[in-house]
């Protein structure tokens, strides 16, 4: 009877769990709701849910981060969460007073197939007569279906079909940053007003999540999106979009409907006849280049003669620093669009990316930076829907001189002993993760200098003369 037991066969793929590099989707639409004025994001699902994505943000931004939860029980989950999200859409009210209230679905919430939006019409009916009830946008943000920037991009995609409406046409420009750092939006903001820019920038988090000291709590921390201004949206001239991939992978939606809008500068465009420019973000001389040529265009001015400058000095420290940096072979790893901007910037720079990796999935990652990375992208080992450990198998066989990613990747750098250039998110090992830079010439300039000093200092660490001069 023993030899006719069937033996299991060993799934090679199969580990029972992994370090994805990634997080989830509602955590993605939690940042981009921050970027609303006076918004507070709801989870609708398991109280887990929410805060596991406070902690992970609180870790990051080193600062409080409100998020509700509808809070499932096991009742909830067969008889729908309905009355749920109405409660806790009552507490956020009564405790925030929020101007706005966005929604984040879950796995949970999306796998019974509550109706959301019927849900806030029924709230908003049942409280027609209540001056406190405030706006509301939801999101299709179940995890099962992608990542934090898909559930970021689905988001800010929500956001600007809720509030953008046909108005006169203004000389506003609509600004789609991305998921960058706070300090990035900042340094974004003091570009476009240099240029003279009047801006819409959705979303933006630069105070809401990077605040100053207070003398009281905030419940709803200052900054953000005005609505009055997120329904101009309609009427601008022009609509700028960082990322090449953004939301326009695989998510069911898109699979259905072939036409649907992808993203807000997308919308606008169909809706409103906006006119969309979509460029990488943008980071490093090339990629930064392209992003004051257009400012420039759009607005009328010439480039302001400080960014001329910033630029030279860029110039100046590569011919400074290209002997420590040349022929250095990186791996480099996080979101899609964040990748594909530092492969560009990093082959720029003359340091060759042997691997791009993210947990991301669109399957446009691969040709996105054949084309902004001409000198190495065509033998570059790029990878999607990755996780850290297959990462960390693929660094040991290739043996990089360094890492660029999140700290996330701290394991990996430590086990090989080599250089980690901490960019993007999470920076959850280090003060200041949210106010790292990466755009333009300011933020290539400080990515230079660190990626330079890391190469010296290995340099300095691994040399058995303790030289003090290079």
């Amino acid at each position: 009877m023993a030899d006719k037991i069937p033996v299991l066969k060993e799934r090679k793929n199969f580990v029972a769990t992994r370090n994805a590099c990634k997080v989830c989707s509602p955590l993605g639409g939690s940042i981009a709701y921050k970027g609303v004025r006076g918004c507070v994001p709801v989870i609708h699902g398991g109280q887990g849910c929410a805060t596991y994505i406070r902690r992970y943000l609180i870790s990051h931004y080193k600062e409080p981060v409100d998020i509700a939860s509808s809070n499932f029980s096991e009742e909830s989950t067969i008889f729908g969460g309905e009355a749920n999200l109405s409660a806790a859409i009552h507490n956020v009210i009564a405790q925030y007073k929020p101007e706005v209230v966005g929604v984040c679905t879950t796995c949970l919430s999306e796998t019974i197939g509550d109706d959301i939006g019927q849900a806030l019409r029924n709230y908003k009916a049942a409280n027609a007569d209540d001056p406190s009830v405030p706006e509301f946008v939801y999101s299709s943000t179940p995890s099962y279906q992608g990542s934090h920037m898909d559930g970021f991009h689905e988001t800010v995609a929500a956001i600007t079909k809720t509030f953008a409406t046909k108005v006169e046409m203004n000389e506003k420009v609509n600004i789609f940053p991305g998921f960058i750092s706070t300090e990035d939006l900042r340094m974004l903001k003091d570009i476009l007003e240099d240029f003279g820019i009047d801006y819409i920038m959705v979303p933006d988090y630069s105070e809401t999540l990077d605040n100053p000291v207070w003398d009281t709590y905030h419940r709803i921390p200052d900054g953000g999106t005005p609505v009055e201004e997120l329904k101009m949206m309609g009427g601008a001239k022009a609509s700028i979009e960082f990322g090449p991939i953004l939301n326009k992978g695989n998510l069911v939606g898109r699979i259905k409907n072939k036409n649907l809008a992808h993203t807000g500068a997308e919308y606008l465009e169909k809706e409103f006849g906006v006119k969309k420019f979509t460029m990488n973000v943008p980071v490093g001389i090339t990629q930064s280049d392209e992003l004051f040529q257009l400012l420039s265009d759009i607005s009328g001015n010439e480039i302001p003669k400080k960014y001329s400058m910033e630029r030279g000095r860029l110039i100046d420290a590569y011919a400074d620093g290209h002997k420590y940096v040349f022929g250095k072979k990186a791996v480099v790893y996080g979101e899609e669009d964040l990748v594909i901007a530092m492969t560009g910037f990093l082959d720029e720079i003359g340091v060759e990316v042997i691997l791009a990796a993210s947990g991301g999935n669109s399957g446009k990652l691969k040709e996105e930076i054949e084309r902004c990375a001409p000198t190495h992208g065509k033998s570059i080992e790029v990878m999607g829907d990755l996780d850290y450990e297959k990462i960390n198998e693929l660094c040991i066989d290739m043996k990089p001189d360094l890492l660029v990613g999140n700290s996330k990747g701290y394991y990996i750098a430590r086990e090989l002993n080599i250089p980690i250039i901490r960019v993007g998110f999470p920076i959850h090992d280090r003060m200041g993760g949210s106010r790292l830079k990466h755009v333009a010439y300011k933020g290539a300039q400080e990515l230079f200098d660190k990626i330079g000093n890391a190469m010296m200092e290995y340099k300095q660490e691994h040399s058995e003369v303790g030289y003090k001069y290079i």
